[in-house]
């Protein structure tokens, strides 16, 4: 027999979404950040030559550059007052969450709620703007080192560069803050998504021109198409497989009456960091290949071999890809669950696994079930993001197209619809208790 919250979700229907007033309103409020979002990627930096910017994109096309331009939502290869994107926010993020393993006062911060979470969020704000700071001094010095791009290039094109792109890139920071608290789903995941949307039809349209013009053949434009849909298929498999470890609660009495003991599951997600491990591997390779590419043409010999060896589908770039989404894995696992506490929480309620006696031997069983998942989690990510990357660099497909911006697209996807279905079926608990509480005034009246 289905649950009462089973048969709510059956009955969400247009209907029930019409009624949502407060759920409409966040979705408006989101739909309008994304389009401030894709209105401020076509607002280009003073000081740069349009022809001459497309001539530099048309010579590096299919590298890194076209990765980060794709991450971007074509701002880079605009060179608009949003080129870094939300990348140095992300990458203060990941520095302010490793010292808070590793720093007792930011450890602290972390215990006090939302006063200490107030702090770090603040601590990375400034690392966002120190990281901005150097990233845009070097975009713009990489940006003078090409020929004909900058119109007037100097001290103070630099300077204007810098002070826009920080400018830019704070503003993306709380419009995201601002889509999480006043919108629909988790902000900053959705910026990255509407980026990557917002050059696919352009990438589609690529591929089928292309395919008309002879430069890809039919078969692996049919090729591709099938892996995408699989792909997909994969990713949605994956992403709602669980492990779910079952609770059992004692019998327990109140007053004269006794309850026979509970059965319930504690369901561990396959992969508990979620999309969290791609996104701040690609943070921390792309900016700073996309820095040494724009050096690469006239700067040291050594810059443009690291970008030869560290180049998107190479055997070095794919293992560093890797090795950091497996690192990230583990460390955001850990920081997202707790063995421990979850196991001294399970021992208050009275709960216990079967077979494990309660506390420490819990916590551990939780452990080893919970690395156990995230090896398997990590290997998923792996196959997701590198492969396609490889097949790519293997086919020489002349655009790209990533297992990682895929994986953020159904991620965020299903996240933002899960999200929407709670809403949901929270006015429709309200709209029940409403009721009851209509019927029980009726019955006192006639009472």
């Amino acid at each position: 027999m289905a649950s009462a919250a089973e048969q709510l979700a059956s009955n969400i229907s247009l209907s029930s979404f019409g009624k949502a007033t407060e759920l409409k309103q966040r979705i408006w409020f989101a739909l309008g950040a994304l389009v401030v979002f894709r209105l401020c990627s076509y607002i280009p930096l003073p000081g740069i030559d349009a022809q001459a910017l497309a001539g530099m994109f048309a010579q590096f096309g299919g590298g890194i550059l076209d990765m980060v331009n794709t991450f971007s939502g074509g701002a880079l290869q605009r060179m608009s007052i949003i080129t870094l994107g939300i990348m140095p926010y992300i990458s203060a993020s990941i520095i302010m969450q490793l010292l808070t393993t590793m720093n007792s006062t930011l450890a602290q911060w972390k215990k006090e709620g939302d006063q200490g979470r107030k702090k770090i969020n603040q601590m990375t704000r400034y690392g966002t703007v120190l990281l901005t700071i150097v990233q845009g001094w070097a975009v713009a010095g990489g940006l003078m080192g090409q020929p004909g791009v900058v119109v007037d290039p100097g001290l103070f094109f630099q300077i204007t560069t810098v002070i826009t792109l920080v400018g830019g890139t704070m503003f993306l920071m709380w419009l995201g803050e601002q889509i999480t608290q006043r919108g629909i789903g988790n902000g900053i995941s959705l910026i990255i998504f509407a980026g990557i949307v917002a050059e696919l039809p352009g990438t589609i349209a690529q591929a089928f021109q292309l395919n008309r013009t002879g430069g890809l053949s039919a078969g692996l434009l049919f090729a591709m198409i099938i892996g995408v849909a699989a792909l997909v298929w994969f990713i949605v498999f994956c992403e709602r497989a669980q492990r779910r470890v079952v609770v059992q609660y004692p019998k327990r009495q109140q007053g004269n009456r006794v309850f026979q003991g509970d059965k319930s599951h504690l369901p561990l997600k396959l992969n508990v960091a979620g999309v969290i491990p791609p996104i701040f591997a690609s943070s921390l390779l792309l900016m700073p290949l996309t820095v040494a590419n724009l050096y690469a043409a006239n700067g040291p010999e050594f810059l443009g071999t690291i970008t030869a060896i560290l180049g998107p589908g190479k055997p070095v770039y794919i293992a560093f890809y890797i090795a950091l989404i497996v690192f990230f894995c583990f460390f955001y696992t850990a920081i997202q669950f707790n063995p421990e506490d979850t196991a001294d929480n399970l021992k208050k309620q009275g709960g216990f696994v079967p077979g494990i006696r309660p506390g420490k031997r819990t916590a551990e069983y939780f452990d080893y079930v919970l690395t156990r998942l995230t090896v398997v989690g990590s290997a998923y990510l792996s196959i997701v993001c590198a492969i396609p990357e490889f097949l790519i660099s293997q086919a020489s497909v002349p655009f790209y197209l990533g297992g990682t911006s895929l994986l953020i697209v159904v991620n965020v996807t299903m996240d933002t619809v899960t999200q929407i279905q709670s809403h949901l079926m929270a006015q429709q608990y309200e709209s029940l208790l409403k009721k009851t509480r209509l019927k029980g005034k009726g019955k006192g009246a006639r009472r």
